[in-house]
């Protein structure tokens, strides 16, 4: 599988809702970096928890509004957050494989998830073009970080163990795939949300 995402796109802030956006971004990004440091397969776990969440509530805010309204129109954009959330959860279903999260890991999941889901519905509720923008910035982030990953994994640093069963069905992989090809696919698959949620950004501003 070709490895050459672009990896080096950023979106540059046009405005105070930007600016706030990347602040909350590097905030997490602080937080993250303290707590996982190199360990980027349990990092993964969690961090793939929270990435779970934007698509759901904003597919599912967006097929409410469509109702709402009784306007057509909000299929694609309905289906592409909704793919994105269920992609999300399989990069946690394959994490979980491979980095073996311990019971505190598991209870921090829950504790997590739970309150980024209220704030981020709160936050999609009150200013979609913030909460997108939002993601955009965290899959610039996770991009990065899955590339620092690929790095570790290159230098020796973490074993390039054999690919999950989970990640070769989904991701159609050959049968001896290493752990290696799997991180360059979930890469591939956060450069694709990354570019999604800055245009749907984008789009409140053309409106």
């Amino acid at each position: 599988m070709n490895d050459k995402t672009n990896i080096s796109l950023h979106y540059n802030p046009q405005s105070a809702s930007d600016r706030i956006a990347l602040f909350f971004t590097k905030v997490m990004r602080f937080f993250a970096d303290t707590f996982f440091r190199k360990r980027y397969g349990h990092r993964a776990v969690v961090l793939e928890t929270v990435a779970g969440v934007p698509g759901m509530v904003a597919g599912m805010w967006t097929h409410l509004t469509s109702l709402r309204r009784m306007k057509p129109g909000y299929g694609p954009k309905i289906r592409t957050l909704l793919a994105e959330a269920e992609n999300e959860r399989m990069h946690l279903m394959t994490f979980i494989e491979i980095a073996k999260p311990n019971a505190f890991e598991r209870y921090l999941v829950l504790f997590v998830q739970a309150i980024f889901w209220n704030f981020y519905f709160i936050i999609y509720v009150l200013f979609p073009r913030t909460a997108h923008r939002i993601v955009g910035y965290f899959e610039e982030e996770a991009v990065y970080s899955y590339t620092e990953y690929l790095k570790q994994i290159d230098e020796g640093g973490t074993p390039n163990i054999s690919a999950p069963k989970i990640a070769i069905d989904y991701w159609k992989l050959s049968p001896d795939a290493t752990l290696r090809d799997v991180v360059i696919a979930v890469r591939a698959d956060e450069t694709e949300h990354r570019d999604a949620n800055h245009e749907f950004a984008n789009e409140y501003d053309a409106k």
